[in-house]
């Protein structure tokens, strides 16, 4: 038997603000074919669907096409909730396209609901985990779980394995959306820290043929069954490294076979660059990430002017521009300590040399002084 392990659309996200509609697009057209080429029998998507609980109409649109055609291609799909997602809306009608042959694993109520695929060596019980929020699902658990992330995921595991024992030996998969063990986060993730603790044990899969977990934007192997496909797109630059794809998962008649990545599409390489307004503009090192999404940090001296529009000359995808003055030393001092003793004048040049990292001449005190005499005239009057 064969699955797609994906998960991380988030569809209706963008790269700052570089729109990536046609980009997620042309990955559910990758998906779609792997599916149809590969002769999957199931896609399980991980979670993270929508980038947040209401999704655009484009959004909404884009995924329902896709879960269609991946339904054409003879695969099942089983797809949970992640923490962007709204469970009660990716959750709606699920026990009607149940007979669709999607299926939607949302409420914690569903986890020991195990969707039953068979091939010639019997059963392959495929059970969703979708993303728990602690103190929004204890109420739907056994009395006596406990808080926090790794509580609740134990509880509807254990519902999970119950459910497993009164069956005959089958394989079994789980998809969960939940930070495991020692994975490692990117930027783009949001934090789902609870009491100062948001990962969970990576032996609380332990016994399962293979998880399919969803939540961190890295492809990452915790164990040979255990693993994150990532996004199939880069959302930060933290992750410009990342090799984005998806897991072809092969289950043989006794457990685990064959697991192979799967790229995805690449819309753009995601580079970052650093240096000198006039280095960047001139130097031909810099020639091979012309064309790419770009993070760069200036470390002039002073703040150049207008260097945003002189960058995008050259580099047309500059979507993240920061000053980073050489040898700069910041100042750890609170903002009360920093301004303690200081003349409203003194504090309106300081900012202007935070700023631009040059002090303002004589006839910009001059216009401060102006500006903030004109102010007091009109506070008083008030």
């Amino acid at each position: 038997m064969r699955l797609l392990h994906t998960s991380d659309w988030h569809l209706g996200r963008s790269l700052h603000r570089a729109d990536l509609r046609d980009a997620q697009a042309a990955f559910l057209d990758s998906l779609v074919e792997t599916a149809r080429a590969e002769r999957v029998d199931a896609v399980v998507v991980a979670g993270d669907v929508y980038d947040r609980a209401v999704p655009s109409v484009d959004a909404v649109e884009l995924c329902e096409q896709a879960l269609v055609r991946l339904r054409e291609t003879g695969a099942r799909v089983v797809l949970i909730s992640g923490n962007h997602d709204s469970a009660r809306r990716l959750g709606f009608g699920s026990r009607l396209v149940d007979a669709a042959g999607v299926h939607l694993r949302t409420r914690v109520t569903a986890c020991a609901e195990p969707v039953l695929l068979s091939d010639g060596a019997g059963d392959v019980a495929v059970y969703g985990v979708p993303y728990l929020e602690p103190e929004a699902v204890r109420g739907d658990l056994p009395p006596e779980t406990g808080r926090g992330h790794a509580a609740v995921l134990a509880a509807a595991l254990t519902g999970v394995r119950a459910d497993l024992a009164t069956r005959a030996p089958v394989r079994s998969v789980v998809l969960a959306h939940a930070w495991v063990g020692q994975a490692v986060a990117s930027d783009s993730e949001r934090d789902i820290t609870v009491g100062g603790v948001a990962s969970v044990p990576a032996d609380l899969f332990d016994g399962f043929t293979y998880t399919a977990l969803g939540h961190l934007h890295g492809p990452q192997v915790l164990r040979e069954g255990l693993r994150y496909s990532g996004s199939p797109l880069a959302y930060s630059f933290s992750e410009a490294a990342h090799r984005k794809g998806s897991w072809l998962v092969e289950l043989s008649a006794d457990g685990l076979g064959r697991v192979e990545h799967v790229p995805a599409p690449v819309p753009r390489r995601l580079s970052t660059v650093r240096g000198t307004l006039d280095d960047l503009l001139t130097s031909s090192a810099h020639a091979a990430v012309a064309g790419d999404w770009l993070q760069v940090t200036l470390t002039d001296v002073a703040r150049p002017d207008e260097a945003m529009a002189r960058l995008t000359a050259r580099f047309p995808h500059v979507l993240v521009l920061r000053h980073e003055p050489e040898g700069a030393v910041a100042d750890v001092r609170s903002y009360t300590a920093r301004v303690a003793g200081r003349t409203p004048l003194q504090v309106s040049a300081a900012f202007v040399e935070h700023v631009r990292r040059t002090p303002p001449d004589e006839d910009e005190r001059a216009l401060l002084g102006e500006v903030l005499d004109a102010v007091r005239v009109t506070a008083e009057v008030a």
